[in-house]
């Protein structure tokens, strides 16, 4: 497996974009992603192997890759099936992210259940995306690499914080408890709270749609400058 300290300290950039978003093409994506390289970001997340193959084409970062589907309640699944993992690593991604939450996914298995099995099948880092401080500390002790708070705010056990802002107690939580390093996903909108999460002892910091996100980038300044000028 890689060595991943040159991502310590850094930042990582999720190049990503869905359904008729502009910016939902493979090429425009790598573009993003070389953009971020420039800029100085250690690594990148993206999702699909098609995506991650025109990636690994334009820069030489670390690629976390993802698939994304839901579950039967339409909430988000990350990396589903082995299928998927196997589709990631042969697009080139070095970390794999998957859903190591307490829900039973349509395989059948539960989050750190399905983490292992993949542990056992594939020599590849593994990064737990979880909700909950119990479920990072368990998913490190079934084999993680790394853990992230992706999924706070985003399962029915765990709703958004009322203020908008990320976790901040689950990711103090995770540093304090987890077994294996913590990277900060979700939610991160600004250079102060990418520097609070530092200072928190995060391994990295992931910022995605605050970058590569401009439909809901303006979206939000939209709304603000509606807001203000009642």
């Amino acid at each position: 497996m890689q060595n991943f300290d040159a991502i310590r300290g850094g930042l990582i950039v999720s190049c990503q974009a869905e359904g008729d978003d502009p910016f939902n093409r493979p090429e425009l994506l790598a573009l993003f992603a070389r953009a971020a390289a420039m800029g100085g970001a250690v690594g990148l997340r993206a999702c699909g192997g098609e995506n991650i193959t025109a990636i690994r084409a334009a820069v030489d970062l670390p690629v976390i890759g993802i698939t994304k589907s839901m579950f039967s309640d339409g909430s988000v699944l990350i990396t589903a099936d082995f299928a998927d993992v196997g589709g990631l690593i042969d697009a080139g991604a070095q970390i794999i992210a998957l859903d190591a939450t307490q829900r039973v996914r349509p395989n059948g298995l539960a989050g750190c259940d399905f983490l292992q099995a993949v542990k056992q099948q594939h020599d590849v880092a593994v990064m737990a995306d979880v909700a909950t401080l119990d479920e990072g500390i368990a998913a490190g002790e079934a084999g993680a690499d790394f853990v992230a708070p992706t999924l706070a705010g985003h399962t029915p056990y765990c709703p958004p914080s009322s203020d908008g802002e990320p976790n901040w107690a689950l990711v103090e939580g995770l540093v304090k408890a987890s077994a294996v390093p913590v990277i900060m996903e979700g939610g991160i909108w600004t250079t102060a709270q990418a520097c609070r999460a530092v200072d928190l002892g995060v391994f990295a910091v992931v910022v995605g749609t605050a970058i590569t996100r401009p439909r809901l980038v303006t979206r939000t300044f939209v709304k603000a400058i509606a807001g203000h000028s009642r």
